[in-house]
């Protein structure tokens, strides 16, 4: 073997005595992170729905319930103009409950991960209701009372600090 890798002889050792290189060994890198964490805002951001989609979904569920009705009637054989009729009657009034916006509306179910829209929207409306009843401010910032306190305790020892600087 050369440069005094791997074996010195392969005999006994159950091996053909090929050395290869390691490609699993991770090589350091020049900087630690490949963007500047400065550059990105860290407060939490929640994610904003969509609000067309979400008004495509509610509109879809008017249109599924319509179809619903009219396939229905249609295995009754009821006639072409009532089926109208009847789809017409319940479109505008599940439009009128979904323009209502009341509980009736958008009955609670529990979402799937692939909601994300509703998802997002039940997220703020949450958290909307957490924070009306913590009664905390729309302004509040997160860890605004620490800096307020260390605020307090810089006037504290300032003031302390000239009445010592006097004594002395």
């Amino acid at each position: 073997m050369s440069d005094n890798v791997g074996l010195s002889t392969p005999r006994g050792s159950g091996t053909s005595g090929y050395v290869q290189r390691n490609l699993a060994q991770l090589k350091p890198r020049d900087r630690a992170s490949p963007y500047n964490i400065k550059d990105f805002d860290l407060k939490h951001r929640q994610r904003q729905p969509d609000k067309e989609i979400l008004e495509h979904d509610r509109k879809r569920e008017v249109e599924v319930k319509v179809f619903e009705l009219r396939d229905r009637l249609e295995d009754e054989e009821v006639d072409e103009e009532e089926i109208d009729k009847q789809c017409d009657a319940l479109r505008k009034e599940l439009q009128a409950k979904m323009n209502k916006g009341g509980r009736d509306a958008a009955p609670r179910k529990p979402l799937k991960a692939h909601q994300v829209h509703e998802l997002a929207d039940a997220k703020i409306k949450e958290s909307e209701r957490l924070r009306n009843a913590l009664k905390i401010s729309k302004d509040y910032e997160e860890g605004s009372h620490w800096k307020r306190q260390e605020e307090r305790l810089r006037k504290a020892v300032e003031r302390d600090s000239p009445a010592k600087n006097e004594r002395d």
